[in-house]
């Protein structure tokens, strides 16, 4: 019993000095960033700006994705394996460029929570009781727009995974049966399949608008 309490308590203290020696990489990268003159409200609109980018880049592989598996889905007798090869890659790629839209988003959430947490550090600094609310009325502004950027990402966000799962899905059901049947019964899938994309595509769409409309308001601050 001992050598469990034992070791359990030695996983706690591992796990707590990793996040305390990433949280101690993160400080250091940021103040590191600082002594060259780039600040986390810099770092913050540079990393909306890549989640942005890799929304739009998801969007259009989502797309050309959908398209492999109509054409599939439309397929006239040949080669099947290659086209079963074809839709897998296209999965693949798409599972790919997902998971950069998480990390994405993830990046954006650490600094911003860096961004705020300091800001409400430095408001007690100030002497000059008009200049104070001014930063606070700022400080409150610029988190009304972040928390809709991050909304309209994160409800992005949750629209990829159900894509990811049909074509995931539609490519393994290929590989156990390529043949002609397989196709005809894949077919019935197909407009599961459009509305899903039809709908990530919307709230990426609404994702990306947000981040410009982010960016925007930071650059006029």
């Amino acid at each position: 019993m001992n050598n469990i309490v034992t070791s359990r308590l030695h996983t706690a203290i591992l796990l707590v000095s990793i996040l305390l020696l990433f949280a101690g990489c993160q400080t250091a990268y940021y103040k590191t960033m600082e002594k060259f003159g780039y600040h986390k409200r810099d770092i913050l609109v540079d990393r909306v700006k890549d989640a942005r980018d890799s929304q739009e880049e998801a969007k259009e592989q989502f797309k050309s994705a959908l398209e492999e598996f109509s054409t599939v889905l439309g397929f006239q007798g040949g080669d099947l394996e290659k086209k079963y090869n074809t839709l897998n890659d296209a999965y693949e790629e798409s599972e790919e460029k997902a998971q950069d839209v998480r990390d994405r988003i993830e990046s954006v959430e650490k600094v911003s929570e860096a961004l705020f947490d300091e800001w409400d550090e430095e408001l007690s600094q100030y002497t000059n009781a008009k200049l104070r609310q001014s930063s606070e009325e700022q400080l409150r502004y610029t988190k009304r727009e972040y928390k809709k950027l991050i909304g309209a990402m994160k409800r992005a966000e949750k629209k990829i995974e159900p894509v990811l799962s049909a074509f995931r899905d539609q490519v393994l059901f290929l590989k156990h049966n390529l043949n002609a049947q397989a196709i005809a019964s894949l077919k019935s899938e197909l407009v599961s399949v459009e509305s899903n994309v039809a709908s990530l595509i919307k709230e990426m769409e609404a994702s990306i608008g947000e981040a410009n409309e982010f960016i925007k308001s930071m650059a006029q601050e």
